[in-house]
């Protein structure tokens, strides 16, 4: 059910599901609270999981112009806070693993555990660590006419021969709005701040077959995160929490788990 929560400019949008240790999930760019629909399940079982809406996404509502990286984080604390929590496990899949990163280096102590998947490390852009960065804001300023050759970016072939309804799962997106400008502006920011001053507890995840980040510049992260874990998930594309919520939920409950309970 969808509730929402003023947290300082922002009436943010979440859900509230299970029991156990706070978990915030954070989501991508284009994408809201529903593509963690699969994952929540194997994860409230341990968890108390919270979904939300960034900025300029789903149901939230903010100020109409462009939000920072660093106002996604703040957005997060005051989030975090307004649901009646110091401390909660982070996981961020994508740009929500910038802004997961953004929340870890300012506001530390609001982070327990850190799980990123799928992302790249501050403080660096995304063009300049992703060859193919030029090809896919062709596919994005295309939609909704390119919206099944983005779709192969996301999700491997193989995935999309058994799912064939997400082959339109950006049929929908319009980035001629004044608001998908915003968010593009957003994902487009960064701080100075780089991975290596992240004091979190973290595991980095990545999938074999992302074409969104390559796996390589995900797992290197863990190189620069002192004391960091790293796994490389086989088969897997970018959106690991839609082709593989079993196999994400095993590792998120492995690491965030001390006594080990199974997914």
């Amino acid at each position: 059910m969808t509730n929402f929560v003023q947290a300082g400019e922002v009436r943010i949008a979440f859900e509230r599901t299970g029991q156990g240790p706070a978990l915030v999930l954070m989501h991508g760019a284009e994408a809201s609270r529903t593509m963690f629909a699969a994952l929540v399940p194997h994860l409230s079982k341990h968890f108390t999981v919270i979904c939300y809406d960034q900025r300029d996404c789903g149901e939230t509502e903010g100020p109409e112009r462009a939000a920072t990286l660093a106002d996604l984080a703040n957005d997060a604390q005051l989030f975090i806070k307004a649901m009646g929590f110091k401390r909660v496990h982070v996981f961020g899949s994508s740009f929500g693993g910038r802004v997961a990163q953004a929340l870890a280096l300012l506001y530390p102590r609001a982070v327990d555990h850190l799980v990123l998947a799928s992302t790249w490390p501050l403080p660096r852009p995304y063009e300049e660590l992703c060859p193919d960065a030029r090809r896919l804001a062709e596919l994005r300023g295309g939609l909704p006419g390119t919206a099944e050759e983005l779709a192969t970016w996301f999700f491997p072939e193989a995935f999309l021969a058994q799912r064939p309804e997400l082959r339109r799962i950006f049929a929908n997106a319009r980035p001629a709005t004044a608001r998908s400008a915003r968010r593009a502006a957003t994902v487009a920011s960064t701080l100075e701040n780089g991975v290596a001053d992240i004091v979190a507890p973290t595991l980095v995840l990545a999938g074999e077959l992302d074409r969104v980040v390559p796996a390589s510049v995900t797992l290197a992260m863990a190189g620069r995160i002192r004391g960091a874990d790293a796994v490389l998930l086989p088969a897997i594309g970018h959106v690991t929490s839609m082709q593989a919520p079993e196999v994400l939920a095993h590792h998120m409950v492995r690491f965030l788990s001390p006594q080990g309970v199974k997914a």
